[in-house]
C-alpha cells in the first residue's frame, strides 16, 4: 500500500513538471508543443543529466563553421542549425581536454594544440601526393608490361639493380619523374710525379725496424735488429754515429723538436732517452710488462707515448720519468701509437684489429673503431687536413677526426702493411711485408705508382719487405727501412711530366664499404 502510494506521488510530481514547462513554453513561443513530445524531451535531460552528469563540466565541442551569405537558424534548445546544402567550404576545429603531446622536438603552439579536419581541397591535394594504389596503375596502363607477363605465368618480377633503383610517382602531380639514383665516381685525382730510387745506404747487420728524421733536416736516424741505433746524414747517406746500449731489436725511434733529445724503444721491453750532446743514456721509462712495438711524441708538451705487446699504451712526463697514464682496453699487442695536439690527441693501432682515439686527459677512450677486418699495424695522420688513415691486410682505410668517421676505402696493397707515410702534396706511401710499396693520392684513392725495388746483393729473395717508411722535412725524399738491412731513398722524378706519366684514370663506381 505504501508503494502505490509512493509511486502515484512521484507521478504526479512528475505530471505536474511537465505541465508546468508546457505552460511556460507556451507563453513564450505562442505555439502549443503536445504532451508527448515535452515528456520526451524531459526523459532525454533526465537521461543526459544521469549519464553524461559527471562530464558536463567539461568543454563542449567547437564548430567553427565558415558561410558565404547564410544565417544559422536558432532550434528550440539555442543551438544554431546550419543548412547543409549551401555549397560552402566547411572546416571543423576540434579542442579536446588535454592539448595534443608534441612530436620530437617539437614545442607546442597554438597550431600543435589544435587537431584541424582536412578541408576537401587539401584532402584532395594529400591524395594527388601518396603513391598510387595497385588498381590505379592497372587501371592507367594501356599496354602490357614487362611485369603483367611476369606475374600472369606465375613467375616472380625481377627486381631492378640498386645502381637503377626509380622513384615511381604518379603521372599528372608536381613530383611526377622517373629519377635514376646514380653511383658515386671518384672525381679525377690530382697528378703526382713519379718517385725514383736513387741512392741504397748499407751498414746495419740486421733488418731495419724503424726510421725517423729530426727537425733540422740534416741527419736521420735509423733502429734495427742488430740491437744498434745509427745517425746518417742526410745529403750523402755517410754513418756519422752508432748508439748500443738495447739488449734486443730497436723497434721505434724519434727525435725530439723540442729538446735536443732522442727517444727509442725495443722488444727488451726498454724505453730510453739519449742526450744527444753527449751521446748516452740520461733516463729509463720502466713499466711495459712485454716488447715495446713504438712511440711518439706530444708536439706541444713533453709527453711521451709507447705502445707495446702488453696490450697497452702508456704516457709518460719526459722530465719524472712518470707513468702518466696507462691506455688499457686492446685485447692485443697495441702496434702503433701516434699523437697529435688537437682532439683526439692519441691514435692507437692494434693486433686485435681495432683503432682507438683516447682523451689524453682522462685517459680513456673516446671512440673505438672496429672496420677492420685483420691486424692494424700502422696508422699516419695528414700534416695538413684533419684526417687520418689505417693500414691492415684488409684495406687502407681513411677516416675523418674527431670522432672517427669513415671517409673510404683504399683497395689493392694485397699484403701485410707494416707502414703508412704522407706529405702535404696528398702522396700518401705504403709498405709492405713483402717488400712491395705503393703510392697513392691522398683525396681520391687512386694508385698512381707501385714499386717493387731489388734486395740487396747477397740476400735472399725472401729478405724483401719494408718495415718503416718517412718524409724528411722537406718532403723531397722518401726513406725506407727493409728487411735486407738496407735504408732506400726515394726522390721525384724532375723529367717527368703529365704528358709522359699520364693519370689512366676513368670515373670509376667508388666502393664505399665499411667492413
Amino acid at each position: 500500500m505504501v508503494e502505490d502510494v509512493q509511486k502515484h506521488s512521484v507521478h504526479t510530481l512528475v505530471f505536474r513538471s511537465l505541465k508546468r514547462t508546457h505552460d511556460m513554453f507556451v507563453a513564450d513561443n505562442a505555439k502549443p508543443i503536445s504532451l508527448d513530445e515535452e515528456s520526451h524531451k524531459v526523459k532525454m535531460s533526465v537521461k543526459l543529466h544521469t549519464e553524461y552528469g559527471s562530464v558536463l563540466h567539461m568543454p563542449m565541442l567547437k564548430e567553427n563553421l565558415r558561410e558565404k551569405g547564410s544565417q544559422g537558424v536558432v532550434d528550440p534548445y539555442g543551438h544554431k542549425q546550419y543548412s547543409a546544402n549551401q555549397g560552402q567550404e566547411v572546416e571543423y576545429m576540434i579542442t579536446g581536454t588535454h592539448p595534443y603531446p608534441p612530436g620530437p622536438g617539437v614545442a607546442l603552439t597554438a597550431d600543435t594544440k589544435v587537431q584541424r579536419m582536412p578541408s576537401e581541397s587539401a584532402a584532395q591535394s594529400l591524395a594527388v601526393a601518396l603513391p598510387p594504389s595497385q588498381s590505379r596503375i592497372d587501371a592507367n596502363r594501356t599496354a602490357a608490361g614487362v611485369g603483367d607477363i611476369y606475374r600472369h605465368a606465375g613467375i616472380p618480377e625481377r627486381s631492378q639493380p640498386p645502381s637503377m633503383s626509380m622513384a615511381i610517382m604518379e603521372a599528372g602531380s608536381k613530383n611526377s619523374a622517373l629519377i635514376a639514383k646514380k653511383a658515386p665516381t671518384m672525381p679525377k685525382p690530382q697528378w703526382h710525379p713519379p718517385w725514383k730510387l736513387y741512392r741504397v745506404i748499407s751498414g746495419h747487420l740486421g733488418w731495419v725496424r724503424c726510421i725517423a728524421v729530426e727537425p733540422g733536416n740534416q741527419w736521420f736516424v735509423t733502429g734495427s735488429a742488430d740491437r744498434t741505433i745509427k745517425i746518417w746524414d742526410l745529403a750523402s747517406g755517410k754513418l756519422k754515429l752508432s748508439l748500443t746500449g738495447h739488449i734486443s731489436t730497436v723497434r721505434g725511434v724519434i727525435v725530439s723538436a723540442r729538446s735536443p733529445y732522442l727517444f727509442s724503444c725495443g722488444e727488451d721491453k726498454q724505453v730510453k732517452c739519449w742526450d744527444l750532446e753527449y751521446n748516452k743514456v740520461i733516463r729509463h721509462y720502466h713499466g711495459h710488462l712485454s716488447a715495446v712495438y713504438g712511440l711518439d711524441l706530444h708536439p706541444t708538451i713533453d709527453v711521451l707515448m709507447t705502445c707495446s705487446r702488453d696490450s697497452t699504451a702508456r704516457i709518460w712526463d719526459v722530465r719524472t720519468k712518470a707513468s702518466v697514464h696507462t691506455l688499457t682496453g686492446h685485447t692485443n699487442a697495441v702496434a702503433t701509437v701516434k699523437c697529435q695536439a688537437a682532439e683526439p690527441q692519441i691514435i692507437t693501432g692494434s693486433h686485435d684489429t681495432t683503432i682507438r682515439l683516447w682523451d689524453l686527459v682522462a685517459g680513456k677512450t673516446r671512440v673505438t673503431l672496429t672496420n677492420h677486418k685483420k691486424s692494424v699495424r700502422a696508422v699516419v695522420l695528414h700534416p695538413r687536413h684533419y684526417t687520418f688513415a689505417s693500414g691492415s691486410p684488409d684495406n687502407i682505410k681513411q677516416w675523418k677526426f674527431p670522432d672517427g668517421n669513415f671517409i673510404q676505402n683504399l683497395s689493392g696493397h694485397n699484403a701485410i702493411i707494416n707502414t703508412l707515410a704522407v706529405n702535404s702534396d696528398g702522396v700518401l706511401v705504403s709498405g709492405a711485408d713483402n717488400g712491395t710499396m705503393h703510392l697513392w693520392d691522398w683525396r681520391t684513392g687512386y694508385n698512381f705508382q707501385r714499386v717493387h725495388a731489388a734486395v740487396q746483393p747477397g740476400s735472399l729473395d725472401s729478405e724483401s719487405g719494408i718495415f718503416a717508411c718517412a718524409f724528411d722535412q722537406s718532403e723531397s725524399r722518401l726513406l725506407t727501412a727493409e728487411a735486407d738491412k738496407t735504408i732506400k731513398v726515394y726522390r721525384e722524378d724532375d723529367t717527368a711530366t703529365e704528358e709522359t706519366h699520364p693519370v689512366s684514370w676513368k670515373p670509376e663506381i667508388i666502393k664505399r664499404k665499411r667492413f
